[in-house]
């Protein structure tokens, strides 16, 4: 999944495909990141320009977007319903900035307490039925920032550094990816960990 603010409600019309049982849909499984720091962050990314801002909500990605036959969708749901019980309610705080340039036109802000607990949960997902290959190691961020211009990502990069948050988790969502591109949340499921 990718990053920003949007609408968390609604259904798209991929998961009604998906109640019927017929075709396709792309979801992607994150953990939201609370009010009042959504709404601040998701101004810094329409603030600097990215096109992605209102389509996506702020959050930690555990799943990237992933298609699956819509048919699938209950026995996805059922595994995720089980690795929510890997993990309990924790305290995540977010510190400063970060970037994958050059490697990926990226700016995010770090996630620098609850790693661990992302970490856990992010392989406790992506594992059978949810085999899905990633392209670079598992890296717990909020992006504020995506393939737009350098001084653009420049610009969140140093007017976010002093940026701080932290507030409890005890919850990741399941979000469907609409025909327009806009994420909508789909199901959550509540941390109940050993």
């Amino acid at each position: 999944m990718g990053d920003g603010a949007a609408d968390l409600g609604g259904s798209s019309a991929q998961a009604t495909q998906a109640a019927n049982g017929c075709g396709k849909m792309t979801v992607g499984v994150a953990l939201a990141i609370p009010e009042p720091h959504a709404s601040v962050l998701s101004g810094w990314r329409r603030r600097i320009g990215d096109p992605e801002a209102d389509k996506i909500p702020v959050h930690v990605t555990l799943l990237p977007p992933t298609e699956f036959d819509a048919g699938e969708l209950q026995l996805v749901e059922k595994h995720l319903a089980d690795a929510a019980t890997t993990v309990l309610p924790f305290t995540m705080r977010l510190s400063g900035t970060g970037t994958f340039r050059p490697v990926s036109q990226v700016v995010f802000v770090q996630v620098s307490a609850g790693i661990a607990e992302c970490e856990l949960l992010e392989r406790a997902v992506r594992r059978h039925p949810i085999d899905r290959d990633v392209a670079y190691p598992y890296h717990p961020h909020v992006t504020v920032g995506h393939d737009i211009d350098d001084d653009r990502l420049d610009e969140a990069f140093d007017e976010l550094r002093d940026f701080v948050a932290q507030f409890g988790i005890d919850r990741f969502t399941l979000y469907s990816q609409d025909e327009n591109g806009a994420w909508h949340t789909h199901r959550e499921f509540l941390l109940t960990g050993p």
